[in-house]
């Protein structure tokens, strides 16, 4: 059963029958707005948009790693980008970027993980439908949670959401915060408020 993610609401990766996750993925789905009319059709023709999945992997609040379009693996191979969609999709609930961690496999430093979208096109979410962010359990292939990009704002990024390393296993954490910057670098600073 999907849990539909709040902005701050919080899940724990923990399977139904107590057991933790080991492998989850993180999703990302878009497609372009259809324009309406002959004229806004011509004028928006070629404008492809292209959003870009990113996860920052942090210990005591320092990034030490990252997977993104240019870099598909982390250091120690737990986490894995599955490559660069540079269009989107027919906005059918299919992930058109996705990041697989395996939480078993993470260094042990790693207390953080921090999921980003952004535009590197520069368009703002106002151009984007069917955007979303989501959680499968990678060996089963049932999706735990969904976070959709609500309200179409005049911004060029999101703070998606973070996975976090606790005493109990590891917890989702649904951010969902706005932010401007067309790469994962851009998002830096307003990052590190959120762990």
């Amino acid at each position: 059963m999907t849990v539909s993610l709040a902005k701050g609401q919080k899940i724990s990766l923990e399977k139904p029958d107590g057991g933790q996750l080991s492998l989850v993925r993180m999703g990302l789905g878009w497609k372009a707005v259809q324009r309406k009319g002959f004229l806004a059709k011509l004028l928006s023709a070629g404008q492809e948009i292209d959003l870009d999945a990113s996860a920052v992997l942090f210990s005591r609040g320092q990034a030490l790693d990252v997977v993104f379009f240019q870099h598909l693996t982390s250091n120690d191979g737990s986490v894995r980008h599955s490559g660069d969609n540079l269009v989107g999709g027919a906005g059918d609930a299919t992930d058109d970027e996705s990041i697989t961690v395996d939480l078993s496999r993470i260094a042990a430093e790693v207390d953080q993980i921090v999921f980003t979208v952004n535009s590197f096109t520069g368009q703002t979410f106002q151009e984007v439908e069917a955007a979303f962010c989501r959680l499968v359990d990678e060996t089963t292939g049932v999706e735990l949670a969904r976070y959709t990009l609500t309200g179409g704002g005049p911004y060029t990024a999101q703070i998606m959401a973070k996975v976090q390393r606790t005493p109990g296993g590891w917890q989702m954490t649904a951010i969902g915060q706005p932010a401007n910057g067309r790469t994962f670098q851009d998002l830096m600073p307003e990052l590190a408020k959120h762990l």
